[in-house]
């Protein structure tokens, strides 16, 4: 599956079927999430096996089911640091549809005392990813148009391409509060507009443009 495929794959996914991840995955998805910690230095882990993470009421209200791993987005607090845990968590989400997992983003809807236990101290917690083997695939979603995500005069294919990409990524409550333009050719993107999360949204927007555009996008 290429990165493009996954893209248009994947979709939130709340409930799980009672399949462990193999150990094979498990290794090439903590070796992916180091490379991510690495280039970004934020501190991503993934717990495997552990139903406590959503193990809340707040989790059976946002209708999750037999969650049994999810990814800690985590780190030291800098300036970039709601965006970089957007773009890398979405890195990791579309590594984990290629290798035939599913997921869901999750800022409130799980247990934040029992998951703040995992953080070290000095470091921050974002947000986490719900991870397995979904007992649907999930299904697709409303979605603005092009125009409604862009300002100024935009134009190449690769930057429709872009745009097209990152009106797919997933957002808070399908806000999708984000808007490309382009300067002397570079295409940049910014929040447009009042939401949650809106910070940590354009990361996984951003991601999705230069995935499919080829081009790295300013913010």
């Amino acid at each position: 599956m290429t990165i493009l495929e996954a893209i248009d794959a994947r979709h939130s996914v709340r409930a799980y079927r009672d399949q462990p991840i193999g150990k094979e995955i498990r290794g090439q998805l903590d070796r992916f999430t180091e490379a991510c910690n690495q280039e970004s230095g934020l501190h991503i882990r993934i717990c495997y096996d552990d139903p406590q993470g959503f193990d809340s009421r707040l989790a059976h209200y946002g209708h999750f089911r037999n969650v049994r791993n999810y990814i800690i987005l985590a780190g030291k607090k800098g300036p970039d640091f709601d965006f970089l845990c957007g773009y890398y968590g979405e890195k990791i989400v579309l590594f984990a549809q290629q290798n035939g997992l599913n997921t869901c983003w999750a800022a409130l809807t799980f247990s934040r005392k029992k998951v703040r236990k995992l953080i070290p101290e000095g470091e921050t917690l974002n947000m986490v990813i719900a991870l397995g083997y979904g007992e649907t695939q999930g299904n697709s979603r409303k979605s603005k148009t092009a125009a409604e995500v862009t300002a100024g005069e935009c134009s190449g294919d690769w930057f429709r391409k872009g745009v097209e990409a990152a009106l797919k990524a997933p957002t808070a409550v399908n806000q999708q509060k984000f808007e490309f333009s382009l300067k002397d050719q570079e295409p940049y993107v910014r929040v447009k507009g009042l939401g949650s999360c809106t910070k940590v949204d354009l990361g996984i927007a951003a991601y999705h443009f230069e995935a499919a555009s080829g081009r790295k996008v300013k913010h």
